[in-house]
């Protein structure tokens, strides 16, 4: 079974930089190495690893900060890894991370990406809103939400 930890090292780092700018849906984007170096080196967020046997398999950036906090900013499952159920965990993972500080879970995904989205969707995530455009043209980042309650309960 694979462990998922904080990211350690600047190698580490490089992995996951080179695994987001080789997969989809970042090809189609045109998504970089050194933008995603930038994003994967960036303090401001939580980066967890999978691993196992000293192989990074995936990874997963949760943003804490903003508008939508508890924001899963970032999803990559290695392609020699994907259809094990890799994705599934790291989103279960960030999900006890996230409802710790907050009953909301948010993430976007990108109209192109079915597989991703249909996961999604049978972890419990709804559509909360669609951003026409938004990355490319011709394409959609899809708002979607999962959550135990509302941020403030009313007085009652």
């Amino acid at each position: 079974m694979e462990e998922i930890r904080p990211l350690a090292s600047a190698d580490e780092a490089r992995g996951c930089a080179q695994m987001v700018c080789s997969s989809e849906p970042w090809v189609t984007m045109g998504r970089t190495f050194d933008e995603s170096l930038a994003i994967v080196k960036d303090t401001s967020r939580e980066v967890y690893v999978a691993g196992d046997a000293g192989r990074l398999l995936g990874f997963i950036i949760i943003n804490m900060r903003g508008a939508f906090i508890g924001y899963i900013q970032i999803v990559c499952v290695d392609a020699r890894a994907r259809g094990g159920g890799l994705g599934t965990r790291l989103i279960e993972f960030a999900e006890q991370r996230i409802f710790r500080d907050t009953p909301n879970v948010f993430l976007c995904v990108s109209s192109f990406n079915v597989r991703a989205r249909a996961l999604y969707e049978r972890l419990g995530y709804e559509k909360v809103g669609e951003l026409k455009n938004y990355l490319i043209d011709g394409a959609s980042e899809i708002l979607m939400r999962k959550t135990t309650g509302p941020l403030r309960r009313r007085p009652t």
